[in-house]
């Protein structure tokens, strides 16, 4: 395993650098500079050309990507001008709302969406099985900008149960630590529920899927038939072969919620990696794009080496000499 992992680790720096070359060459096809935005219509064509060379544009694309893969092999991401301060500290600063809710996403999916999706293979074409299959397809069809709003409505306009925006409360006094936990947790339910929703009904569905694929085999057919409990031949038997889609799910899931908090923290207005990467495209912000990007092909390619160590811990059968 050791030399297995190794190994996915070495193979991992040459994905790693194609993900950052694409990225890098998309961005330089995309019309404009990060100089675009920050020249006046009243600056000469030798001002303009002095703010091209200060931000580093005045080299070809490729010589500026073998620079700027130097730099971060230092920790040097790149200065970012909207925020004046380096993109390894904006990052660090709005990192941690984005990971909160995609990990609070992330544990709904699983505490909700892979029981139902057992219960609904157990009990394949009845009205329990009906029922969390409309339910899925809906919070996978269901837009999150849609669903958001919705909420807000109801919850946060019409009833003023929850927050509107943000994640906290500005007027709270308490400096007890406790209190401002709960504010928070308090200010994440909404964005959680909708980050949460389509997360549940895609594991509820490869769950059942791959649960009604192992319940047809012999194996299953002949634990039932030696006497053992139906609870036993489920989550003992089938369930543990049926977890390796769902194994692989989990491992990409993480950077996909990351990702897809860009949709939820602008609707809510939370402080997080979603908030900052909608406006570092609106101002060409480069450094700062590469850097969230690089941070999220990271999670990916961590997330993919997780699950295949995860596969030899819930099948013995699968080895990695």
């Amino acid at each position: 395993m050791k030399n297995y992992i190794i190994r996915r680790i070495l193979q991992m720096i040459p994905v790693f650098l194609g993900i950052l070359f694409i990225l890098f060459f998309i961005l330089e096809q995309a019309p404009g500079t990060p100089a675009s935005n920050m020249m006046d219509p009243k600056m000469t064509p030798e001002q303009k050309a002095e703010l091209t060379q200060k931000l580093g544009l005045d080299t070809p694309w490729y010589e500026r990507f073998v620079n700027w893969v130097a730099e971060a092999l230092h920790g040097n991401l790149g200065y970012s001008i909207n925020h004046k301060k380096p993109v390894t500290e904006v990052i660090s600063d709005y990192v941690g709302p984005t990971l909160l809710l995609a990990l609070i996403s992330l544990i709904i999916a699983v505490i909700i969406g892979v029981p139902a999706g057992i219960i609904s293979a157990t009990k394949q074409y009845t009205a329990v099985d009906n029922v969390f299959t409309v339910i899925s397809l809906i919070g996978v069809s269901i837009p999150s900008f849609f669903f958001g709003l919705l909420l807000l409505k109801a919850f946060a306009v019409d009833i003023q149960l929850f927050p509107l925006f943000g994640l906290k409360n500005p007027l709270l006094m308490s400096t007890n630590p406790v209190d401002k936990a709960l504010d928070v947790a308090w200010h994440l339910v909404l964005p959680s529920i909708v980050l949460g929703l389509g997360s549940t009904a895609t594991f509820m569905r490869y769950t059942r899927s791959s649960m009604l694929e192992v319940i047809r085999q012999d194996y299953i057919r002949t634990a039932r038939a030696k006497g053992l409990k139906e609870k036993t031949v489920i989550y003992r038997h089938a369930f543990r072969n049926a977890i390796i889609p769902i194994i692989t799910l989990f491992g990409f899931w993480i950077p996909s919620l990351l990702s897809g908090a860009v949709v939820t923290e602008t609707i809510f207005a939370l402080p997080g990696l979603g908030k900052i990467s909608v406006e570092a495209s609106f101002t060409r912000n480069y450094p700062l794009i590469l850097g969230i990007n690089a941070m999220l092909s990271i999670l990916t390619l961590i997330g993919a080496l997780v699950a295949d160590i995860l596969y030899a811990v819930a099948d013995p059968r699968i080895r990695y000499d």
